[in-house]
This record gives C-alpha cells, sequence and structure tokens, in this order.
C-alpha cells in the first residue's frame, strides 16, 4: 500500500515538474516520512481513544516532542519497528503514568540522572541527519539539558500526577532513544558528524 501511494505521487510530480533522479528521491523520503507519520498516528489515535486516554496521550506527545525536537535521536530502520516501538511506548506510558505514584525523593535521583545524561548525549543524530555544525550542536546541548531542567522543577512543583509523571517519562523515553546503547541495540550508527570532521 505504502509503495503504491509513493509510487503514483511521485509519478504525479515527475509529470508536472520533471525533476532529475536524485531531487525524486528527496521528495520520495520525505513523502514517505508524511506516508509513517500519517499511518502511525492513526494507529495510536485510535487504540487511545478505544482506551480511554486520548487527552493523556496527547500531553505525553506534546511533552516528548519538546524534547525530542532539540534532542534528536535515533529512528527506527523500517516503518513496522517503528510503529511497534512507538505504539507501545506512547500508549503504555500514558496509561501508566495516570496510575504511578512515585515519590519525591526517587524522581529527584532520575531527574538528576537525566539532566546529566539528556545532557551529555545531546544531541544524538542519524545517518541521514547528521549534525555536522559544532555550534548548533553545543546549541542544541544546552537548549536539552535547560528543557530537562524545567522540566525537574515543574513535576516536582506541579499538582497534577499525570503531568508529573509525564514530564519524567518523557524524558526516560528520549534518553533511550539518544543513548549509544539504543543505537546500537537498533544496529544504527551513532555520532555520525564524526564522519564530516
Amino acid at each position: 500500500m505504502k509503495n503504491y501511494i509513493l509510487d503514483k505521487s511521485i509519478t504525479l510530480i515527475n509529470n508536472k515538474y520533471n525533476y532529475d533522479e536524485i531531487k525524486l528521491e528527496e521528495i520520495r523520503y520525505g513523502l514517505e516520512a508524511i506516508y509513517l507519520t500519517i499511518t502511525k498516528a492513526i494507529v495510536i489515535f485510535l487504540l487511545s481513544y478505544i482506551l480511554n486516554i486520548f487527552k493523556e496521550l496527547i500531553i505525553f506527545l506534546l511533552l516528548f516532542n519538546i524534547i525530542r525536537f532539540f534532542s534528536f535521536g535515533l529512528h527506527a530502520k523500517n516503518s513496522i519497528t517503528c510503529l511497534i516501538f512507538s505504539t507501545i511506548t506512547f500508549i503504555s506510558l500514558p496509561y501508566f503514568c495516570i496510575y504511578l505514584n512515585i515519590n519525591n525523593t526517587l524522581k529527584i535521583i532520575l531527574f538528576i540522572l537525566l539532566i546529566i545524561l539528556i545532557g551529555y548525549f545531546s544531541p544524538a543524530d542519524t545517518e541521514k541527519r547528521p549534525i555536522i555544525s559544532k555550534k548548533r550542536r553545543l546549541t542544541y546541548k544546552i537548549i536539552s539539558t535547560v528543557i530537562t531542567i524545567i522540566y525537574f522543577v515543574t513535576s516536582l512543583t506541579i499538582k497534577n500526577n499525570f503531568i508529573s509523571n509525564a514530564l519524567l517519562f518523557s524524558l526516560i523515553v528520549q534518553l533511550f532513544l539518544i543513548n549509544p546503547i539504543s543505537y546500537k541495540l537498533f544496529k544504527v550508527s551513532y555520532n555520525n558528524y564524526l564522519r564530516y570532521s
């Protein structure tokens, strides 16, 4: 289904604009990303609606994507792996965040570790999107660390248990996606910018 839609789209674009092969590959890559995002979102949103955690999912995704935007991190090598990982993560964690009660001492310990580790590993690039500029990497590192600190302070001061937990677990997911162990686990290359140094 995916290839059929992408092939038809590329044919239509090529008939209208007559791009070269390199440009068409770039367009196909972008269209594939859009297709995968939409299909993944439909599955996850539908499941969250059925499980009555749609609002919690939206909040969790918002918190996760804020840190993800600056910290980056790995992407699965294929769409099936991405769909399975995303569905399990973004359905189970919002659900658990509703009911979990974590005492402040444990939260403080976890957040201190998160500040150190996210500050150290951010930003984590990919083979397709290496962050070559040293200035950009430093900027992303600083912003990621500041966001983690803001999440820490907010989590300890906010009265809403779900949001407090969601702040913590969105960072835990992101730490999983930026550390070199996960890159090895998913068999993708780490610190891709070094190839361009």
